[in-house]
Order: structure tokens, then C-alpha cells, then sequence
């Protein structure tokens, strides 16, 4: 008898994967921590496994209502069209060429993927976020968020030569982000907090709309800020890089003290000296706070799919009224002439415009110092943000 081909028991395993997770999308927003663990049970598995089977439920995660209702129909269905849709990777491709035998390249366009498979691409996205963000259901948005997100990187060294240097050794190819040059796109399936590199603190992992926030504001940031919700520091680090060591300090504070310990060894990692964690917030003033505020996410659905079906229209309600909260109490630690940089990683209005013409209407001493901007993820190949530079008007 001949033996399964590995890819088909593959295939079956998937589904098993997805059949535990799957009672789990609309309420777990944590859904990547119970991926991780169902996959760590399987010990047989090496790195190779785990990237497959990571790309094929993040893959179904993001087209959930076609597998959904492939699924219904006929397992079978649902695996090739998982399989068609997904990545072409090293750890993919003999899968994808096993399931999808006899089917076209997969095209483009998501309404052209949508043809084949008798789909609705409006149907990806969840029906009450048209009003949110009308851009996001049109092509090229819509095509942008349906695929999976690049591996960005920030350098935190002047010289680029020992980082390219050792990923050209590990056969790693990038390429430089045309609207920042500091940015590289890492284009392999690449760990690296493995590389020398990662470990001398000379790069850091953050999307490039992320880092174009802080290096767009014009001018340049300097003296003293406060980033009063640092988390784990992305933004903390660029700006302390932006400030520079000799007269700039970032005063960084957040409610979760585990994000605020992640910080301190990656300010350490980078050997930025004048980035200052407070475990409560100060008294002082600031030439500029930076407030990245905990929003919905509605902005990170194409790194984080599952969000699309866990995240309602009161989770963005709730939101807003966090982010106003916020805004009005660090605006008082702007000094008259400071900046206040306001920051979401959302798409919905109702985080962004919203929030920051309802402060400015009831806080008539800021005004906008440049127009508020939202990162499209289709403008640069990148997750959705908006950032608000909003000025102190001077005494």
C-alpha cells in the first residue's frame, strides 16, 4: 500500500489546528499566545513545521469567512484553498504545490482570488467597519491587508555594513524602504533575535509605518519628552536615537510594568543612555510628549487577523474614550511652545479625527502643527497608523 504523501497528513493536521482555535476567534484577542501553545505540545515538530502551520492559520484566520464556508462544504476545499492562498515560502511550497495541483497561480488582486473561489471580498472585512474607514474595502487596501505582512526593521547604527554583512553570510536579502532609508525590509523567513546583529542592539524589529511617525515630524524632535505610554519601547528607542545623546532625554512610563522591564533591556541592548523609565508618571513639563495611544488595532488586522473577528464596534467606542482620557491629562505636561504627538495604530475615525477634533474644540491652546496623517497600509507596504503633531501655543 502506498504510503500518504506527507503533505496530505499535513493538511489533515492543519485542520485540527484550526478546528481547536476556531471556537476560540471572536473572543480571544490573545489568539497567537493559544496558537503557540497548541504548537509547542508537538515536540516532533522543528522550525520548519511550526513556520508551516503558522502561515496556514494565519492564512485562514485572514480569510476566515471563505474557509468558513469551504470548510462546510468539504475539507478537502478548505485545505487547497488555504494552501492557494498562503505565502510561497520555503516552508510552504511543497505543501502548496501538493494541494493546489492543476489550480492557476494565485493572482494579484483579491477580487481576481475572489473569482476563482466564488468569493466575496468585502465579506474579509467586518461589515461594520465601512463607516470606520471606507478605504480599507477598496483595492489597493483591501488587496494590502489580505496579504502577509514584510519584516521590517529599524537600524539603530549609523554604519549598516556589519548588519548587511552578516545577513548576506546567513543568506538573508533586504532592501532599503524608498521613503526612509533607515528602514529595511528583511526578505526571507529570518529569526532575528538569533543574529549578532539583534544582540549588539544594532537593529530593532518595527514596521516602517511605525517608524515613519516619529521620522516624518518636521522639524526633527528635540530636548526633552515624556512618551507616556512606552510599552515595550519601539517608538521609545527611535525617538531617544532621533533625540540624540547630548541634550535630549525620553521620560518613558506605562501602566504594565513588564512592558516597562522589556524596555529597560532593550534601551540596554541599544545603549541608549538617555532614555529614563519612570514607574509613575512626573510632575515635570516637556518640549514634547508622545502619547501612542492603546487603541483597537484596527490598523494591525493584516499582521493580526484574528483581531478582525474579536474587535466590534464597542471595542472601538471604548477605545476613543480611553484615548480622549488620555490626551486631556498629558496635554498639561506640554510646556507653551511644546509639541503633543497623538498616535494610533488604528484606521477607525472615530480613534483618530475624531478624537483629536473633539480635544482641540474643548483645549483651545493646541493647534495643529502639521496635518494629521493616516498611514494606509497600501501607501508603503506597511500596517495602518495615524499620527496628530498637535503645538502648545506659546505663553
Amino acid at each position: 500500500m502506498d504510503r500518504p504523501s506527507p503533505a496530505a497528513s499535513q493538511g489533515r493536521f492543519f485542520l485540527s489546528l484550526f478546528g481547536a482555535l476556531r471556537p476560540h476567534v471572536a473572543t480571544d484577542r490573545n489568539l497567537p499566545s493559544r496558537l503557540q501553545q497548541l504548537l509547542a505540545r508537538e515536540k516532533r515538530f522543528g522550525s520548519r513545521d511550526r513556520r508551516l502551520y503558522r502561515e496556514l492559520l494565519y492564512t485562514a484566520l485572514r480569510h476566515l469567512p471563505w474557509i468558513d464556508a469551504r470548510l462546510a462544504a468539504s475539507p478537502d476545499d478548505a485545505i487547497r484553498a488555504t494552501a492557494w492562498l498562503a505565502a510561497d515560502t520555503p516552508a510552504t511550497r511543497a505543501f502548496r504545490a501538493y494541494w493546489t495541483a492543476g489550480w492557476p497561480p494565485v493572482p494579484g488582486s483579491l477580487a481576481a482570488q475572489a473569482r476563482h473561489l466564488d468569493a466575496d471580498p468585502a465579506a474579509l472585512l467586518p461589515p461594520w467597519f465601512s463607516g470606520h474607514c471606507p478605504a480599507a474595502f477598496n483595492s489597493p487596501n483591501l488587496d494590502t491587508l489580505h496579504t502577509r505582512a514584510p519584516l521590517w526593521i529599524r537600524l539603530q547604527s549609523d554604519d549598516p555594513a556589519p548588519v548587511l554583512a552578516e545577513f548576506a553570510a546567513r543568506g538573508w536579502h533586504t532592501r532599503p524602504a524608498p521613503v526612509l532609508p533607515t528602514a529595511l525590509e528583511v526578505l526571507a523567513e529570518a529569526d532575528l533575535t538569533t543574529t549578532d546583529a539583534y544582540a549588539r542592539g544594532l537593529i530593532e524589529i518595527q514596521d516602517l509605518g511605525s517608524q515613519l511617525l516619529l521620522a516624518r515630524l518636521s522639524p526633527a524632535p528635540a530636548g526633552r519628552w515624556f512618551d507616556a505610554c512606552a510599552g515595550a519601547g519601539g517608538k521609545t528607542l527611535q525617538l531617544a536615537r532621533l533625540l540624540g545623546p547630548s541634550g535630549g532625554r525620553v521620560d518613558a512610563h506605562d501602566i504594565r510594568a513588564d512592558a516597562l522591564d522589556e524596555l529597560g533591556a532593550r534601551a540596554a541592548r541599544a545603549r541608549l543612555a538617555n532614555i529614563r523609565i519612570l514607574s509613575a508618571p512626573p510632575a515635570d513639563t516637556y518640549d514634547g510628549v508622545l502619547i501612542d495611544a492603546p487603541c483597537s488595532g484596527t490598523g494591525t488586522w493584516r499582521r493580526s487577523p484574528h483581531l478582525k473577528w474579536c474587535t466590534t464596534a464597542t471595542t472601538v467606542t471604548e477605545a476613543a474614550r480611553l484615548q480622549s482620557t488620555l490626551l486631556a491629562r498629558h496635554a498639561a505636561r506640554v510646556r507653551p511652545g511644546g509639541l503633543l504627538v497623538y498616535a494610533t495604530c488604528s484606521l477607525s475615525r472615530l480613534e483618530n479625527e475624531d478624537v483629536v477634533t473633539a480635544f482641540l474644540a474643548s483645549h483651545p491652546a493646541f493647534t495643529p502643527s502639521a496635518p494629521a496623517t493616516t498611514l494606509l497600509p497600501a501607501d508603503h507596504n506597511t500596517d495602518g497608523y495615524f499620527v496628530a503633531p498637535l503645538r502648545r501655543l506659546p505663553a
